[in-house]
This record gives structure tokens, sequence and C-alpha cells, in this order.
């Protein structure tokens, strides 16, 4: 099947060219630099027509001081530049042929403006989602709604991005998503990755890109995409930064604030930057979950269980760092980011036991629970960018450490109260103790080789050495005392190494890119269940990659790709002993959890850069999902590998405007999905739903505000074996700017009419129904004030930190 989609795609390649051969736009380009042969980036670059100084098109040039005009046709033109700064610009006039090859204006020099300007205001919004050729941009930093939010609650808005009751993040109906934060895996599972969303403000996010088809650079975790956090970085001289305090209520919990402070200071050559933030989290959930047992010795038993946890946080995180440039070649770098939190999670379970649906019950437990967490991370991150020549020929480094504490102390106090007015004596008292410490290190090497002015190589290396240590501690107590439990407790230390290699060959035909990529993994790992078993794994894998995207004219473009990803089980998951959450319930991992592997292939269309459709097709084998089982009359979680899931997806996505003042955006997604397993405890799968789910966006701009609108709906579903139940919920928010927009003041409310409630159920293997409820109705007013120089001066580098790209590990 990859030999014939390949087939099809250099067909539909040369086709295109056949194609573009008719057609006689051309594409001009060139570059700007300054007096100091520095690249000079944003400046306002014109084509004009030379008959009748006609403006034909206008860009920016962009970081690196290019600038590009597709598609245009015969003629004699000039190109204009100006930029704030420096003097006027423009180029000698040169003519256009029809049939002839790109045309390459030569560089010109921006010369430093001899006489001061006095302030200017410029005004300008990106649209909150962008198109760009292989990824969806969502650009939060403007957005009312991200402030007072957490990243986890802005992905909850991003397009095609879902989230479940357990934070575990969905693109396209599709698990199994690789999350970075400014180019740099995050190596978490499920529930350390979503401790650090909620720990990261959202006032500190740029934007948030969505790549389905990531390049050979990439590494190859995440079997539905990448999805990277882009956090705010410094784009002016001098010293700059911004203060924001946000205050948010919801029922049930206290009030809660999240406070950020950004410094910015760029002065010659240096830049350094520095963040901190620190917010008061607080969660309430009501849940239930009702089973039935078929315990073949007696009969059916019926579980009904109640609880109401309650999650108290206090979360501190901080990112500070420079980059400083040596030479007009050469930038070196460090960055240290990190957080501090803590949390308290109190729960009074009540599960009541009969053998009939109704009537009295013949036992009932009460479990007490005090959960108390820290959780500490610390990375580190050094790096260098050298340019090689003026053609973009560059070599790049980076070396990172990064390290995760995590304490977790819970006592449990359960309670046997029987039909008959008898209750158990003693009470069941026992505490876990979870220390969990993961230590990563990581060393890369990328190098860019222009070989023509069409045609670019990128190629790199990178070594990853993982290693988690989970020590589960679990003390009984006993006359008074409490004595160690061996049976329950265990210490599993996992270690993981990853090589990689890749090659990736960008090449331009008129108005054809083509992307080819293949990257290399050699894997090595070992289970370690201290002083019960070992489980070692040793395997290599390829990860061909296949980008095209054709310009059919101004407004029109057409693109293909195909790529093959892997999801590595997470590290807990792997842990075989057993993790009991009440008398009655228990989370159990599996050690012979394989990897999973998944072929992508999409083809999308875009109009004038702003509609998109987009079909895709996904075949992932040994699909790892979690299932619940029973066991006697417990029921526990646990992973599994099946055969085979299937998903076939169709996503549509436009911006519109309805009048001056009101404007939205709609995402729609659906897809068919199909789990396939030989057995599956003892029995087949074959389980398959047509779901879809629609998100939409409405901005409204009156008087002096800005209002923001937006709504969600996710249809019945399917993970696994088990149903997802229907949800959805509606957010808004509005903002004003004073004192020449130093001053901004935002109020919003999420789920407005408290309707996001998650819902999980199944018939198969285990009879259960699951149902949660959470204070998700917050209402949040935030004031942020930005100080210092305004001069506008765009850095002229991007650190070398921007340019990693790791692997996370997903749970």
């Amino acid at each position: 099947m990859l030999k014939t989609f390949v087939t099809l795609f250099f067909l539909f390649v040369y086709s295109l060219g056949v194609h573009a051969q008719n057609h006689s736009a051309i594409k001009v380009s060139g570059s700007l630099t300054d007096d100091q042969n520095k690249p000079v980036d944003y400046a306002s670059v014109s084509l004009v027509r030379v008959s009748d100084s006609t403006v034909v098109k206008g860009t920016l040039s962009n970081e690196t001081g290019l600038y590009v005009f597709e598609n245009i046709n015969p003629g004699n033109y000039l190109v204009k530049v100006t930029s704030v700064g420096y003097t006027k610009a423009s180029s000698q006039p040169f003519y256009v042929a029809d049939g002839a090859p790109a045309i390459v204006v030569p560089v010109l020099i921006m010369h430093q403006g001899s006489h001061s300007l006095q302030t200017v205001t410029i005004t300008a919004s990106k649209p909150l989602i962008e198109h760009q050729a292989d990824r969806v941009v969502m650009n939060v930093e403007n957005s009312i709604l991200a402030a007072g939010n957490s990243a986890m609650d802005i992905l909850e808005r991003a397009p095609g991005v879902s989230i479940d009751k357990d934070d575990n993040i969905s693109l396209k109906g599709k698990q199994g998503v690789t999350v970075m934060v400014n180019d740099k895996l995050t190596y978490l599972s499920a529930d350390q990755l979503a401790t650090l969303l909620r720990s990261t403000d959202g006032n500190t996010i740029q934007s948030i890109e969505i790549i389905t088809s990531p390049s050979a650079k990439y590494d190859a975790a995440g079997n539905s995409g990448i999805i990277n956090i882009k956090l705010k970085q410094n784009k002016q001289s001098g010293t700059s930064g911004s203060v924001s305090v946000s205050a948010g209520v919801a029922k049930g919990v206290k009030l809660m604030d999240d406070n950020t402070i950004n410094l910015n200071h760029k002065e010659g050559n240096l830049n350094v930057f520095g963040t901190f933030s620190h917010s008061d989290p607080s969660r309430v959930s009501d849940i239930s979950l009702d089973r039935i047992i078929n315990n073949n010795s007696n009969g059916l038993t019926y579980f009904d269980q109640q609880s109401h946890p309650q999650s108290y946080s206090h979360n501190n995180a901080y990112r500070l760092g420079a980059d400083y440039e040596t030479s007009h070649e050469n930038t070196v770098g460090f960055s240290v980011s990190g957080y501090d939190n803590s949390s308290n999670v109190n729960n009074n379970n009540n599960t009541k036991i009969q053998s009939t649906p109704a009537g009295i019950p013949d036992s009932l437990v009460n479990t007490k629970s005090d959960q108390r967490n820290t959780n500490k991370n610390l990375a580190i991150n050094i790096n260098d960018k050298l340019k090689l020549d003026t053609n973009g020929q560059e070599l790049s480094a980076d070396l990172d450490y990064v390290k995760y504490n995590n304490n977790t102390f819970t006592q449990y106090t359960n309670d046997f109260f029987f039909s008959d007015g008898d209750t158990q004596h003693p009470q069941q008292v026992l505490t876990n103790r979870t220390p969990s410490n993961i230590d990563i290190r990581t060393a890369k090497i990328d190098y860019v080789k222009p070989l023509d002015k069409t045609t670019k190589l990128e190629a790199g290396v990178k070594y990853s050495n993982v290693k988690t240590d989970n020590n589960l501690q679990v003390q009984v107590l006993n006359n008074g005392n409490f004595i160690n439990d061996t049976t329950q407790s265990n210490h599993f230390i996992y270690t993981e190494k990853i090589t990689a290699g890749y090659l990736n060959l960008n090449k331009q035909m008129d108005n054809t890119s083509v992307q080819l990529g293949l990257r290399s993994e050699y894997t090595q790992s070992n289970g370690n269940l201290i002083g019960r078993n070992t489980v070692n794994r040793d395997y290599i894998n390829f990860f061909p990659n296949v980008f095209i995207n054709h310009t059919l004219d101004s407004k029109n473009e057409l693109s293909l790709s195909y790529s093959r990803r892997i999801d590595r089980p997470g590290y807990a998951d792997l842990n075989p002993f057993t993790y009991f959450l009440d008398p009655y319930t228990f989370i159990q991992g599996n050690p012979f959890l394989n990897p999973q592997n998944t072929d992508n292939y999409q083809a999308s269309y875009t109009y004038n850069k702003t509609i998109n459709v987009s079909l895709g097709y996904s075949h992932t084998s040994n699909v790892i999902t979690f299932v619940v089982l029973t066991s006697g009359d417990k029921t526990f979680d646990t992973g599994r590998n099946l055969n085979a899931y299937n998903v076939y997806n169709m996503d549509f996505n436009t911006p519109y405007t309805i009048t001056k003042w009101w404007s939205g955006n709609v995402d729609f997604n659906g897809f068919y999905q199909q789990y396939k397993a030989d057995t599956l405890a003892g029995s087949r799968v074959n389980k398959s739903n047509v779901a879809f789910e629609v998100k939409a966006t409405e901005t409204f701009l009156f008087y002096n505000f800005k209002g923001e609108l937006t709504g969600n709906y996710n249809s019945a579903n399917i993970e696994g074996v088990s149903a997802i139940k229907p949800y959805y919920g509606v957010d808004a928010g509005v903002s004003r700017s004073f004192d020449h927009k130093k001053l901004n003041m935002k109020l919003s409310v999420s789920d407005i009419f408290d309707t996001r409630r998650f819902g999980v159920s199944s018939q198969e293997f285990s009879n259960f129904i699951f149902s949660q409820r959470s204070n998700t109705r917050v209402a949040r007013l935030t004031a942020t004030y930005n100080f210092g120089n305004s001069k506008v001066k765009a850095i002229t580098h991007t650190s070398g930190a921007d340019d990693e790209a790791g692997r996370v590990k997903t749970n």
C-alpha cells in the first residue's frame, strides 16, 4: 500500500509540473541586509510595475531577510522596501519573461536612518486560526479567552483537539499526540503532562501549532501528529515587560488566582528574558460509577459508587534565559525553566454493594482519602547556532537536561457497614507513598544545506537517555502501628535509550513544493520490577515522510502527505504491579505492551489561505488501548495491544466575516473509526462508529470593546471497547484597552451553561457506567499592564533552543 501511495504521489507531481508549464506565472524572490550584513526582518516589500508605478503585490521579509512574490505575470518590475529606522531602498528594474525560470533579485542593502522618528503606533491583528503550508496555527496571544486560563484550557478550544476526563489529548479523533513546548518535547506521561499544561499560564502563550504531518526532523512519536505550544518571545529593543493579574470564582471552591510577570531586555547582541507565574487552581468533582459484576459462583453483584474529590493546588512556573551573538555568524544561548507545584486532594467515596438492582444494600464501603502531591521540574538547555555562509547553510547543536521529581502521599481509611447494622472493626487504614523521578539527557545536531536556490537538504542526529524510577511504598495500620505491606509495594525502574538520524529534502518546482524525508530510530529499553521480573527490548524503526504542495493559482492550493509514526507505552503503563484506588477498584500495568505504529495519509485543499478541507486515513497496528476488566468482585483498568485501529476523517475549517464588527471561525471534524482484535479477554473485538466534533469562535468589535464567544460539541464516540457520551459547552469573554493600550482588562466565563460533563460506559468484558461533573463554569477577571521600551525592532536571530525537536513520552 505504501509503494502504491508513493507512486501516486510522483504521478501527481508530474501532472502538476505539466500543468504548471502551461502557466506564465513566475516566482520573484530576494533578500535584505543592513550595513553590517545582518538580515533585515519584517520590512515592508512592494513589487511595483515600472510602466505606471502600480503596486502589484506586497509582503514582509521573514526573520532571515528573505521575501517571495508568487504567481507574477510577464512584465517590467522593480522592488521597493521600507522599514522603521532605515532609509528607503529599491532595486534596479528587471523583466519577467513568459516561461522564464524564477527571478532572484540582487541583495538590497538597507542603510540606517540619519534622523530619529516620532512615535509610530502600528496596529495589526492576526486571525485566531491561520492555515500555513504544513500546519494550522491558533494565534492565542490576543485572544480574550486565553486570559486567566491554562494551556490545557486553551488546547480544548484548538481546532480538531479534544481532551477527555483523564486529560488524554486527541487530535482529529485519535489519541497519541506529541506535545511540544517551544519545539521541545516534554517526555511525560498523560497525568504529568496535564500537570505541566495546567501550570502554564495562558498569558505566556503566543500560539499553538497543530502539525498533522510532521517532517522527518521531528521525533517519530505521536501517531496523530504534533501540538507545539509557542511561548512569547522578546521582539523589542531595550527593556520591556508585562504584569498580569487574574482572579476567578467557581461553585464550591475558594477564589482562584493567576499572576504572571514577563521581563525582556535586548541591547546590542544580548537578549535576556524571564517569566514567572503563580496560580491557585481548584477543582471539585462529582463522580458516579455503577457496575455489575458477574461472579459465576455467587451470581450478579451490583456496585453503586459515588465520590466527591476536591483538589486545591499551588503552582509556580518560571522560565529565564539569554541569547548572545558572538559574531554575525554565531549565536549561543541557554534557558532554564521549570515548575514547583503542590496540591491536596480530599475524597469521600461511598460504594453500595447489593445482590439485586434495587432495595436495601447488602453492605456499604466508605473510603476516605487524603492525598498530598508535590511536583517539581527543572529543564536546562544550552544551544549554539552557526551560520556557515550567506546562502543559508547552518549548523546548530543542543544539549538538554530535564529532571522531574513527583511525590505523592495518600492515606486511605476504609469503613465497612452491613445491612444488619454491624460494622467491621477495626477500620482498614493504609498509606501509599509514591516517589517518582525522571531524568532525561539529550544531545542533537542539525544541519541545513541549500543545494541551490530551490533545493534544501536537512540532516541531523540525536541521542536521548531517559530513566524513570517509581517506588510504590504501601503501609497498613496494624495495632496502632504502620507496617510495610510487601505484597502491595513495588519498585520499578525503566530506562530507554534512543539513537536517531534523519535526512530531509525540500524542492521547489515553480508552483509545486516537494518534501521527502526519512528518519531512523534505534531503541533500547529495560523495564525492571526489582526482585521480580525484567522486560528488555531492542529494535530499530524507519519512518518515511512525503509532503507535496501545489499552488494552482493565487487562491487555490492542493497538498498530499504521508508519514509513519510510533507511540511507545508510557512508563507507568509498563509497571506490572497493582495500584488500588479502593478495595474494589485498581489499576494494573502491563510490562508486555508493545509500541504501536501508524501510517497516516492526508489530502487537503486550501482556498485563499483561509478555507481548508482535508481528507485523511490512518492505520495503526498493535494499537495501545486501555480497557476496564473484572477479576472476581474487583474492577481494574489496564493496557492492552489490539490488532488494528483504522480512522477515516474529513476536516473543514474556515473563517468568515458577517459584518465589519462580527467575524468568526468554524472547524468541523468528522471521522469513522474501527477497533479490531483477534482476542481480548478470550473474545474477538470489532467495534466501529461514526462521530464528529465541531467548534466555532465568534469575535465582536463594538465601541472600544472586543468580545469573543466560543462553543464546541463532541458527538457520541468510542475508545477501544468503551462508549463515550456526547458533551458540549459555551465560553464567552469581553476586553477593553486603556492608557494607549498599555492596560488591558478582560472578563471571561467558561462553560456558561455548566454542560461539560463526561460519561463513559461499556457492556463488553465489564458492565459499567461512569460519569463525571466538575466545576468547569468559572468566571475570571484579568488585568494586564505592558511597560517599557516600545520601539519596534525585531530580533534578527532565532535561538538555537527553538530549533530542538525532541520526543515526548505519552501515556
